[in-house]
């Protein structure tokens, strides 16, 4: 695979990243985010954050090994196959917790390709 292909497939991820952040800010907590368009919307990036990692290159998955694709992946399976019974909380931790981390290293992928 190229490494055009994989920076391409990380600016989407990334982008879908920062939709997420911005879809979340405008709320403190994980109540008040439940059950508006901003978390489908974000449910559904996440979604997309998972179908792109499967697009990537085994060789930036290899190298990377310090984000937890499998769980990314995983979620993506509970996102998708059991939208009515997803915890709010939880998905809100994610963002909270995981999505700026996520976004760091996947900055890191892209300047890695840059340099190259």
């Amino acid at each position: 695979m190229s490494i055009i292909k994989d920076k391409l497939i990380l600016d989407a991820i990334l982008e879908s990243i920062e939709k997420i952040q911005n879809y979340a800010s405008s709320f403190t907590e994980a109540n008040e985010f439940f059950d508006t368009m901003n978390f489908e919307a974000s449910v559904m990036n996440f979604i997309i954050i998972a179908e792109m990692t499967e697009k990537l290159s085994p060789e930036i998955i290899k190298e990377n090994s310090v984000i937890d694709w499998k769980s990314i992946k995983g979620f993506r399976n509970i996102a998708a196959h059991n939208y009515f019974g997803l915890d709010y909380n939880e998905v809100w931790y994610i963002i909270e917790s995981y999505l700026p981390e996520l976004k760091l290293n996947v900055k890191q992928i892209i300047e890695k390709i840059k340099s190259q």
